[in-house]
This record gives structure tokens, sequence and C-alpha cells, in this order.
């Protein structure tokens, strides 16, 4: 509701405003989004006037960037002016971007295809990269080319992987080539950021899918330590899957004893679906 009533305002002085991003992504896939951001062709100043026209509050949390935050009802709605970035010679933040006139050019600057979609209730969907077709699909794309959405921020190396834990989806195979060439440039992110993308995976509903962080190559670039960590896995799954072996073929354990080895040996064999879907990501 709230953000309907802020479309509504922005549209009501004449300007054209869209939810965008992974608000559109959720209520496609049938989920509550946690938040809704919005798009406009409203510079900031004329966002701020249009809430105040309508009693709002608003704080300038990225005007720099174009964003304004509207207060409806003590939930706050991010707006952001349509915009282009420009180089990114910090690897993290635009050098200058530019206010644009058509919601196109800003969708093109996003990550991934998924999140950027718009919608509107006088357009209906806006999808020009195909985010639609990738969900239901399955599979994390980039927007365009897939080496130059990774060189803007390296951290959506980090984000391909959380999506495709949280999600279940696939990584496409240009975007998964393009996120292993570029692994050495995760040095260049933040610890903090770092940590809090590998939160979100080790949180969502498939944790194991943190093995996509070894299978591309990323370990080493994550800490100095984070490769031991799934060299000292491997290692107590080797010793733990051969000593159960041993216990199937030896003549001395009852064939009950065999059959409740065997469904443990499954188990200890669960994590092997995962390198099965990195070599999917791989063959595209």
């Amino acid at each position: 509701a709230g953000a309907r009533f802020v479309l509504e305002r922005l549209t009501g002085a004449g300007f054209a405003a869209y939810v965008v991003g992974g608000c559109v992504r959720d209520a496609l896939m049938g989920r509550v989004p946690n938040d809704w951001d919005i798009t406009t062709s409203a510079k900031p100043e004329q966002i701020k006037a249009a809430a105040a026209d309508a009693g709002l509050k608003t704080v300038d949390t990225g005007i720099k960037h174009g964003t304004v935050t509207v207060i409806v009802d003590h939930e706050p709605f991010e707006v952001t002016t349509y915009r282009a970035d420009g180089t990114y010679s910090d690897g993290r933040h635009p050098d200058y971007i530019e206010f644009l006139d058509r919601i196109d050019g800003d969708l093109a600057r996003r990550d991934f295809t998924i999140n950027a979609m718009a919608y509107s209730h006088e357009t209906g969907i806006v999808d020009i990269f195909g985010g639609a077709e990738d969900l239901a699909a399955r599979r994390i794309r980039c927007v365009g080319d897939a080496g130059e959405r990774f060189t803007e921020d390296a951290l959506r190396i980090l984000r391909a992987v959380r999506f495709s834990a949280q999600l279940g989806f696939s990584i496409e195979k240009k975007t998964w080539q393009a996120l292993c060439e570029l692994a050495p440039s995760l040095v260049h992110v933040s610890k903090e950021r770092v940590q809090v993308e590998l939160t979100k995976t080790l949180l969502s509903d498939r944790p194991e899918f943190i093995w996509k962080t070894e299978a591309a190559g990323l370990a080493p670039y994550i800490s100095k330590t984070f490769p031991e960590v799934f060299a000292a896995w491997k290692k107590r799954k080797s010793c733990a899957m051969q000593s159960l072996e041993e216990k199937v073929c030896s003549k001395d354990v009852p064939a009950a004893d065999k059959d409740a080895i065997k469904t443990e040996t499954v188990a200890q064999q669960g994590h092997m679906f995962v390198k099965h879907e990195c070599e999917t990501d791989m063959a595209g």
C-alpha cells in the first residue's frame, strides 16, 4: 500500500514511476517482498516536492546518486531517479552518474536480469533483458556483459552465488565463466561486505551452495584461510566414506547394520549434488 501511494503521488505530479528490482522478482515468484524500491523520471528535488505535497517526510539517504527515502506510515521507501552509471575506478561506486529520462537505461545498469525488471499499473511489467524468462528457467544471468557487471562491483560475484543459494537457481554459463575469471578482484571488496554475502548464503535454504565459492576458485580471494576449511572438510569426508565402505564390505557386520551403513553413506555423499550443480553452471 505504501509503495502504491508513493507511485500515485509521483505519477499524479506528472512523472513516470515504477517499483523495481528484487521486489518485482519476488512478487513474480509468489514471495512477499522484504522491501519495495522505486525508480522514477523525477529528479531528487522533484521527488521531495511531490512527497511534501502529500505530507510525507523524506530523508536524503543517497541524494548524490539520486536516491531519496520517502517515509509512509513509518515505513521507508527508497526512490531513485533513472540514472546511468559512469566508470567504477574503485570497483564499487560509479565515478559519476547521469540522470536519464527513460527507464531502459536505468535497468541496463543493474546486476542480474531477474533484478532488472520494473512494474507500474500503467505499463505492467517492463522486462527488457529477459528476466522473466530467466526466472522460469531458474538461472542467474548478468545484464549485458557479465565481465563488465562484475568489474563494476566485484561483490556481485558473491551475490551470484548467494542468489543461487537463496533461490535454488543455476548460474548461466557466461556469468559463471566471468565470475571464475574475475575471482581475484574480490580482494578489493571490504571484508564486511563479503561477510554479509557469505552469511546470507549460509542462512539460506541451501547453505551447501557455499561450495560454489570453492568450485569457482573464489575461496583464496575471500580470505587466506577459507580454502583450508574446504580442504579439511574434504579430508574428513574422505576418511568417513572410507570407513563406511570398509564396514559395508566386512563379513563381521550383520546385513541389517549394512543397510543402515549404506543409508549413512548416501547421506555422506549428499554434498555431491552441489558439485553437479557447479558442473551444470559451467555447462550452461
